[in-house]
């Protein structure tokens, strides 16, 4: 019997300046607790990238790894089911919101904004 093949695409983690850059320079969608900046990056890739940041406004360097696991674990449910292939996605933390919002609600957040990414295409 042949092994079981995943369907899904891969999900990495964007580590370059640039790449971040360059999601801020295409589509973006506000949510209750987050920002989403989204691009598609026109390469024959699958790879589903991924990145997350939360500026000194949310606090300080506690306070902005909480958002940022937050944000991780967020995307780590929602991301497969609402994310397309060949994207990169940027997800920025909100002051006093991200770490205190109802994870459930985070997640809506998030399905929400790719849902409205995606339709404005």
């Amino acid at each position: 019997m042949p092994p079981a093949v995943l369907s899904c695409p891969a999900v990495t983690v964007l580590r370059h300046r640039a790449d971040f850059l360059r999601a801020a320079r295409a589509l973006r969608r506000g949510t209750d607790g987050m920002l989403v900046q989204a691009r598609d990056r026109g390469d024959d890739d699958p790879t589903i990238r991924v990145g997350y940041t939360c500026s000194k406004k949310i606090g300080n360097a506690v306070a902005r790894n909480r958002a940022k696991r937050r944000l991780r674990a967020v995307a780590a449910e929602t991301l497969l089911t609402g994310a397309q292939p060949g994207w990169d996605y940027v997800l920025i933390g909100r002051p006093g919101v991200t770490i205190d919002r109802d994870f459930t609600a985070l997640k809506g957040d998030l399905a929400y904004a790719l849902r409205k990414i995606h339709s404005e295409r």
